[in-house]
């Protein structure tokens, strides 16, 4: 039993592999650049959006939609089909466009003596954030390109069909990402190249706000490595994963793992938001006794979050009543709250106090008062409640009886008490 067991899960995975690999076609939109040069003597430069197709195959292959642009991506080292998650067409996005090298002048090692090259760069991301992956095309051609932008490409026409080869794929499963304040995180990137050379530099970088620092290199040719947080060992295998040991608010922004094989450049971002929820109190406890006629400051609390917007809100409504689903009135939403202005953390996050003076009625008491806090941390509201008890004054001149009587009935008590020890002296004195 066990034996045909492992037979079938090693057919599901034959399966699986075999299902990515028959992916024969993706269509892609190719944004493509008309330049032109004003009378000012300005360019000017146009994106074209047309429509494309990646067309997986053998040379020669005739393309499947004559009426697009065809970029028949033959065998090479790279499948590229194999860094598809998924074989669901509809739920891929691909954008292709010219790219221009460092330097042009610099060969690929794997092409023919005489070739000269044409680039493209094919981007494609899962709309569901399973992943997002950079892959630069090889285009092998007699005619010898530019280095200025490429501007002796022949012009493509929307029935051409381009011959290219897959050279290098830089991939993230994590393409967007959220974590909160004071926790490990670790941000996914791979990368293959169609051949082993030296010649090749990893690196990391973030920014923020405009403002771009370098997190971790490598380079190949020299082995210098500069920062930390990629495992080296692993950088060999093609994982070049990058680990934030602990995030604070000032860790969001954008994240870029690129991979330089010259003369060419690929790279993918990620995307890492902070998200802390806030912490509610309360100044009450869940049940407040207040006399008919006083006054309280009802505060309600939310600290310790970031980002920086918080949404609170009052609300009143009869616990008797506040489970029942059918018929139930609607809570009354207080008008009379004042917020507080947002205090800054030394961790960059923040605090609010939402609060209002509570003058209660009788008719007030049971009602159940709630703070509901809402942020773009939480997937539900945290709402935090208490249940208010009003009580009738006492009267003075009543409390002023009642203590005249109980001071009468102390006296006439302690009276009867010295009256009753007399009387059992005098029993003890009489004579026989």
């Amino acid at each position: 039993m066990a034996l045909i067991l492992k037979i079938l899960f090693y057919l599901y995975l034959c399966a699986g592999v075999q299902g990515v690999l028959q992916l024969t076609w993706l269509p892609c939109q190719f944004i493509d650049e008309r330049v032109s040069v004003n009378e000012k003597n300005e360019t000017n430069t146009e994106l074209i959006y047309r429509d494309a197709m990646l067309q997986f195959g053998q040379k020669g292959d005739a393309p499947l939609n004559p009426r697009s642009i065809t970029f028949l991506v033959i065998g090479s080292k790279l499948d590229l089909r194999r860094y598809i998650e998924g074989k669901d067409q509809e739920n891929l996005e691909c954008e292709l466009r010219k790219y221009s090298p460092t330097d042009t002048h610099v060969r690929w090692p794997v092409q023919e003596p005489n070739d000269y090259n044409f680039w493209f760069s094919v981007t494609i991301k899962h709309t569901n954030g399973l992943f997002a992956l950079t892959s630069l095309l090889r285009q092998p051609s007699v005619r010898p390109s530019s280095s200025q932008n490429d501007r002796n490409r022949p012009a493509i026409s929307d029935r051409d069909v381009l011959t290219t080869m897959v050279v290098t794929v830089v991939k993230t499963q994590t393409p967007s990402l959220k974590a909160g304040i004071g926790v490990a995180k670790k941000l996914h990137c791979q990368f293959a190249v169609d051949h082993k050379g030296p010649n090749m530099t990893v690196e990391w970088n973030a920014q923020f706000h405009g403002e771009r620092r370098q997190l971790f290199s490598h380079t190949g040719r020299t082995g210098h490595i500069e920062g930390q947080g990629v495992d080296f060992k692993s950088l060999a295998g093609g994982d070049a994963s990058y680990t934030i040991p602990y995030t604070k608010a000032t860790s969001k922004g954008s994240y870029i793992c690129s991979v330089l094989v010259s003369p060419v450049f690929a790279s993918v971002d990620i995307s890492l938001q902070i998200e802390e929820p806030p912490r509610v109190t309360l100044n009450v406890g869940p049940v407040l006794t207040l006399t008919l006629g006083q006054d309280q400051k009802i505060t309600c609390e939310a600290g310790g979050y970031h980002p920086l917007d918080v949404d609170m809100v009052w609300h009143k409504n009869d616990p008797v009543v506040s489970g029942q689903r059918v018929g139930a009135p609607l809570p009354t939403v207080l008008t009379n709250t004042l917020l507080s202005s947002h205090k800054h953390n030394s961790d960059m996050t923040f605090a609010v106090t939402s609060f209002f003076y509570l003058t209660p009625s009788l008719s007030d008491s049971g009602k159940e008062y709630t703070c509901i806090v809402t942020h773009q941390s939480l997937r539900m509201p945290i709402r935090k409640s208490f249940v208010l008890n009003v009580v009738e004054p006492t009267s003075w001149g009543f409390t002023f009886i009642v203590a005249v009587l109980i001071i009468v009935l102390l006296a006439v008590l302690l009276v009867m008490l010295r009256i009753l020890h007399q009387g059992r002296r005098n029993s003890h004195q009489k004579p026989y």
